[in-house]
């Protein structure tokens, strides 16, 4: 990581951290999942969420404090398996290597708690993906063994820092528009 930037926990009284990220994630997502976060109160209700008991919460922020990146995770399976919940960087700061670095981050954090495995979801609302807008029920594994990316969809990201696609859930977004399911083994 360079020296302008380090990764914190976000908590609850660093409101104007929260709000600044709020306006970081709704920008953020909408190119890729502009459903999922329609409204900046959706996305300073997720990152309230993601505040709760039990959940990871780790915002990269610069050397003046303001949010570059944000990652969240939910423990499952008596925390073997994390889920990603999300991973957003700020449009102006993809390719820096920031998203690389929250992984990095959160890997260490869950395998110091006995994880085993991460998990992250990428859905295609904006047929990004040779997946969006196609009937997976009718065979998602040859859609899974023909996947390609069509429009920059973060889905590559994953796979780039190791995850493995694992599965498909068909019309997780609405008709045509699926969850792509990634899983990476936490290193030993």
């Amino acid at each position: 990581m360079d020296t302008t930037t380090k990764i914190i926990n976000l908590r609850v009284e660093d409101t104007e951290l929260i709000e600044q990220l709020a306006q970081l994630v709704y920008e953020s997502f909408q190119t890729h999942a502009p459903t999922w976060l329609p409204t900046l109160d959706d996305a300073r209700a997720e990152i309230l969420e993601s505040l709760e008991p039990g959940k990871m919460s780790r915002v990269l922020v610069d050397a003046a404090g303001r949010p570059s990146g944000w990652i969240g995770a939910i423990p499952h399976n008596h925390g073997r398996v994390w889920e990603i919940h999300p991973l957003v960087v700020a449009v102006s700061e993809q390719g820096k290597g920031y998203g690389r670095q929250l992984v990095r981050d959160l890997e260490a954090l869950a395998k110091a708690r006995g994880a085993l495995t991460l998990l992250a979801g990428s859905s295609d609302e904006t047929n990004a993906t040779t997946l969006g807008g196609v009937d997976l029920y009718q065979d998602p594994a040859q859609a899974i063994t023909n996947l390609r990316n069509l429009k920059g969809h973060p889905y590559e990201f994953y796979v780039k820092i190791g995850f493995k696609v694992v599965g498909v859930i068909p019309d997780a977004e609405g008709p045509g528009k699926p969850g792509i399911m990634l899983a990476k083994r936490v290193e030993p």
